[in-house]
């Protein structure tokens, strides 16, 4: 169920109208799938001496942004107490990837921001303390100028092991895949994961499914990495469309003006022009309430909403990604089955489970060469032609 809620601040409605968009841009709502998403991101966090790499996969405009936020103000809070014995610690480090230009993500950009972020000072004239090695002072003398990636990389380990932060949030991660060969797919996630058990520093990579080129590519990577899948609402599924109904009722009443719309009545072409993604609903609706108090209705209407509702095609294009990215992180039976069969728990002459003893699904529609289908065979009745009926 969604969290319930009173409505819109009575005190705020003669407030000027930018005051009351503030409020409703700040208003989230803890729906089912925000609340899974983070209940399985701090098990994953808390259990960091065993998971380096931790990938939040979903849609575009899910809430993905919304659970990295929420996620540092959980462990800012719960690090209030160590936070105050310890003032050079801190409790979270969240940034972005950027999108390169053009050819491969940019680690040296990357790093750089990491340690503004971490709000390192002077972050371009690195010093080591006094009696360090020679090299090393070269080393950090390098970043005064036009300091390399691995001299990033190398402040960046040093600050991490500092500063020690409970997880490094990194928004936008899909733009780390884009790389200009397959093979530095790999490079790109060692990096991660290479920092990580340096530091002692689980890292958390926000993505939509595009970060699925990164998913299994190694067995080292998959076994110290955990895949949370932040999934959106699907209308087939009567519990979806019951919660996606009570989140446009919550988004209503929040928003502001002395009576509420009835959102829920249209709530179809709501979930139609968002996908059922909370993230691109929440958008629409800022969007559409934005001009309605510029023109200073009392309400929001229809025409508010279709004025700034995605077009038909960029749903379409949205949604197909979203079906995509569904179906190739869905376990099938099939692919247990054929797990099993590599692993010596089906016997690879019956096609039997030897535990079970059931016909396992990977032997399905195989036969040898030259060798019929088993079927049952027509008697007495004469062939049917099919014909020209297409």
């Amino acid at each position: 169920m969604v969290t319930a809620t009173e409505g819109f601040p009575r005190e705020l409605l003669p407030e000027v109208w930018t005051a009351r968009l503030a409020y409703f841009q700040s208003y989230t709502i803890a729906h089912p799938r925000l609340v899974e998403a983070k209940q399985k991101l701090m098990s994953a966090i808390q259990e960091s001496n065993r998971n380096s790499l931790v990938m939040i996969l979903g849609p575009t405009g899910v809430g993905k942004t919304t659970l990295r936020v929420k996620t540092e103000q959980i462990l800012t809070e719960g690090a209030l107490s160590e936070l105050e014995a310890d003032r050079a610690r801190i409790p979270v480090v969240s940034v972005e990837a950027i999108a390169p230009e053009y050819g491969n993500f940019n680690w040296r950009d990357q790093f750089k921001r990491i340690l503004l972020q971490m709000r390192e000072p002077l972050v371009g004239y690195k010093c080591p303390p006094a009696g360090r090695r020679n090299e090393e002072s070269e080393f950090y003398a390098s970043l005064a100028s036009k300091a390399s990636a691995a001299a990033y990389r190398y402040a960046v380990e040093q600050a991490l092991h500092h500063r020690q932060p409970f997880a490094v949030l990194i928004d936008e991660a899909q733009h780390m895949a884009k790389v200009t060969s397959g093979r530095r797919l790999l490079d790109q996630l060692d990096v991660i994961k290479s920092i990580a058990n340096l530091t002692s520093t689980v890292h958390v990579l926000f993505g939509t499914y595009d970060l699925l080129a990164f998913h299994n590519l190694n067995g080292q990577l998959s076994r110290r990495s955990v895949d949370i899948h932040f999934r959106r609402y699907q209308a087939e599924n009567e519990e979806d469309r019951k919660v996606f109904v009570n989140i446009v009722h919550s988004f209503a009443q929040r928003l502001p003006f002395a009576e509420p719309p009835d959102l829920a009545e249209d709530w179809e072409y709501l979930y139609e022009r968002s996908i059922g993604c909370v993230g691109i609903l929440k958008d629409w609706l800022v969007r559409a309430l934005t001009q309605a108090l510029k023109m200073g209705r009392t309400s929001l209407m229809r025409k508010d909403l279709e004025g700034h509702a995605l077009s038909v095609s960029q749903c379409e294009k949205m949604l197909s990604e979203a079906v995509e990215g569904e179906l190739r992180l869905q376990e099938s039976e099939e692919g247990r089955s054929r797990l099993r069969t590599r692993l010596g728990l089906v016997d690879s002459d019956t096609g039997r489970d030897r535990v079970s003893g059931r016909k396992s699904l990977t032997r399905r529609g195989r036969a040898r060469p030259g060798q019929r289908r088993p079927k049952r065979d027509g008697v007495g009745k004469p062939a049917v032609s099919y014909a020209g009926n297409l």
